[in-house]
């Protein structure tokens, strides 16, 4: 057993470096796959190097940047209600399907490498120079490629429901959506690529677990810069289609153009070579279900004041927290199993208050992220309302129905990250990869549902948003 723990804790071994191999699949050549490691003895094995984090210090890494990320939230929504009464966005619906998809797909992009990197960072491979280089700069490229490949497709998901709706098509305004969502998607993610690998290589200097800051920083610190971009984009585009095709057109080439250059270091590069065959389904999959996301917002805004400004917040809080217990549920089972075995006593499905309060070793983090749900979503809602309307104008019905149907939410996502991620592992999927894209693909979706419900029953009693508000 010693030889076992000590062959997967070594960088030689093969299996540290299947983490960072963005296809989804683990595979340990040195570890006999029908071997088992129980919590007890894992936790007697130094396997990362460090002791268990105290709540306290858990806490505080957390919230510094989950507050952070919440002002990022903030003002991603403040940003979707100015730029509603934009034309592009009066007269080509569709930008607002493309909206939570483009923010879940620089989510998901960045967050599975943030993870990746912060999980091979906790356990001790981040070290020779020439290979963190390898790794950062092989991610990078596939993280380009993924975004041009999956910006095209969702922009056609988009069109394909603007024509649906509006029961015409306009070629001129499908140039718009994928010239728009391409330039948002790559450089948005090529911008926060390099935030996120500073952020880690910080993390360790500093001592702190990269776990607890990259993920929520990646989920959140873009969804501003990611809305604005858009935005900024559409309408310019929208306004050079009046004259000329010849601006989008020519983006459009130019990425088109330079993919085949992404696809070629992707494919050189030992960590991330697989992927270009293998690891599209998450990625994919969760576009689909943002997308719906998307429809609920696009529906919505027409109906309901103010719902643009608290979607944002409510999806971007959800996917913080729930990629934080996903990076560290995946960590562990790193730290301590083979792939394909589950720790001792450990199940795919538990109770949920097993999983949300008390009974696991999951629990622990669980509740603190709970906490710091309902916190946090008092503070932002309070300032979000105060800088969209210039004061504060929320009534009681209202902030009691928008903090339980985000509570909600995050739990529901708590509670379905330990059964995802203990699945995945079961089945030799590595959780850092294939996890996170569905589960903030799902907080879109939830949260958008669930918010919109909360404006749905507040109309019921007459206690819309805004409608103590002077016109």
């Amino acid at each position: 057993m010693d030889s076992n723990l000590n062959e997967i804790s070594s960088p030689d071994s093969g299996f540290t470096m299947a983490s960072i191999n963005s296809n989804g699949d683990l595979k340990s050549p040195g570890s006999p796959p029908d071997k088992k490691i129980t919590e007890a003895d894992a936790e007697k094995q130094p396997l990362s190097g460090k002791k268990e984090e105290r709540w306290w210090n858990t806490l505080m890494q957390v919230a510094v940047p989950f507050f952070i990320a919440g002002c990022g939230t903030i003002g991603a929504g403040l940003v979707l209600g100015s730029v509603r009464n934009w034309e592009v966005f009066q007269v080509v619906k569709a930008i607002f399907v493309l909206v939570p998809s483009l923010s879940g797909l620089k989510g998901n992009l960045d967050m599975c490498l943030a993870s990746r990197l912060s999980t091979q960072a906790n356990l001790g491979n981040m070290v020779s120079p020439r290979e963190v280089i390898s790794m950062v700069v092989g991610n990078i490229s596939l993280v380009q490629v993924q975004a041009i490949v999956a910006a095209t497709v969702v922009s056609m998901f988009a069109v394909i429901v603007n024509t649906i709706v509006d029961k015409a098509f306009n070629g001129d305004y499908v140039l718009l959506l994928i010239a728009s969502a391409i330039f948002t998607a790559t450089t948005t993610c090529f911008v926060l690529d390099f935030v996120m690998v500073m952020v880690i290589f910080g993390s360790q200097k500093f001592k702190v677990n990269p776990d607890n800051v990259a993920t929520p920083l990646a989920a959140s610190i873009g969804d501003i810069v990611s809305n604005s971009v858009l935005a900024v984009t559409a309408q310019y585009m929208f306004e050079q289609i009046k004259i000329s095709l010849w601006q989008p057109i020519a983006l459009l080439c130019v990425y088109y153009s330079l993919l085949p250059i992404w696809v070629f270091i992707v494919w050189k590069n030992k960590y991330t070579k697989t992927v270009l065959t293998t690891g599209w389904t998450p990625v994919i999959s969760a576009l689909f279900i943002s997308g719906i996301g998307g429809i609920v917002l696009d529906q919505a805004v027409e109906q309901y004041q103010g719902y643009e400004v608290f979607q944002p917040i409510v999806n971007g809080i959800g996917g913080n927290l729930v990629c934080v217990q996903s990076s560290r549920l995946a960590t562990n089972l790193h730290q301590t199993a083979i792939p394909g075995v589950l720790p001792e006593n450990t199940r795919i499905i538990e109770w949920p208050w097993k999983t949300l309060f008390y009974g696991t070793t999951a629990s622990k983090v669980a509740r603190m992220l709970l906490i710091l749900a309902v916190c946090g979503q008092i503070i932002f809602m309070v300032v979000a309302d105060f800088v969209y309307q210039g004061f504060v104008s929320l009534q009681f019905a209202f902030g009691i129905t928008y903090v339980l149907c985000s509570l909600i939410q995050v739990m529901v996502l708590l509670y379905l990250s330990y059964i995802l991620i203990h699945f995945m592992w079961k089945k030799k999927k590595d959780p850092d990869n294939a996890a996170i894209p569905y589960l903030t693909a799902l907080g879109d979706l939830l949260g958008s549902v669930f918010l919109g419900l909360a404006f749905v029953i507040l109309s019921l009693f007459g206690l819309e948003y805004g409608n103590n508000v002077p016109t």
